[in-house]
């Protein structure tokens, strides 16, 4: 089996290219310029193919980013700070944006014979983002069935669809991801900037699963206000 991982540079998705890899099926990585504010990721994709050995594949979406407008990741919108609510991290939604990227590493996958796409979605995304709930993979698993009837069988998989960030660092410093080079936060700073959402959720997985952080933070205690705030 061969897997092709949408990889965004980010802790979750690097964590999950490496978990492939340690388990002997990692294909290739594919990442998206949607022209993100935090492109910065993307050299942190292409860094872990590197690093472990397999082809990248970058696709530029930059024209179906732009039209893909009101979103914090994309237009000069503030990215908000604090743990992760509905109201306040709505505007982080880019419409469609694992639909549209899934699509496209689907064609990629069966193009070049792979078996599987993988992708890092968790339940933590679930109350926002709508194309990272078990609803919308299991939709779009029969939907790309369907698209590819008779020319290829691709699967999806998306092993941390129901479990949590922290079960991701978990996982990830199990099988030696280096953390320190994954980017999370959506500000696209020269470091991490401690106070967005994921920002905050990236410290606070961390601190639950009991490993210590390496990531550089401009405000690295921030995390600690956000989520007693949540709880009360």
């Amino acid at each position: 089996m061969r897997t092709l991982v949408v990889c965004s540079g980010g802790l979750d998705s690097v964590s999950l290219a490496h978990q492939c890899a340690a388990e002997g099926h990692l294909g290739a990585l594919v990442t998206f310029d949607y022209k993100q504010r935090h492109a910065c990721e993307i050299d942190y994709a292409r860094e872990a193919a590197a690093r472990l050995g397999v082809p990248f594949h970058l696709i530029d979406i930059g024209p179906i980013g732009a039209v893909l407008t009101g979103s914090a990741l994309t237009d000069d919108v503030a990215v908000p700070d604090g743990h992760y609510a509905e109201e306040t991290m709505k505007a982080t939604v880019v419409p469609n944006r694992n639909a549209i990227m899934l699509t496209i590493a689907f064609g990629l996958a069966a193009a070049q014979g792979m078996d599987q796409v993988a992708l890092a979605v968790h339940g933590g995304d679930h109350f926002i983002y709508p194309d990272c709930r078990p609803g919308f993979i299991d939709a779009f698993r029969a939907m790309q069935a369907a698209a590819l009837d008779g020319y290829a069988s691709v699967a999806l998989s998306a092993p941390f669809v129901n479990r949590t960030k922290a079960d991701i660092v978990t996982a990830g410093a199990r099988v030696g991801t280096p953390f320190e080079r994954t980017w999370s936060c959506y500000k696209g700073g020269d470091v991490h900037c401690g106070r967005c959402g994921t920002c905050v959720e990236r410290r606070e997985a961390f601190h639950l699963a009991g490993v210590e952080d390496p990531t550089v933070y401009a405000d690295p205690d921030f995390w600690q206000a956000a989520v007693a705030a949540r709880a009360g």
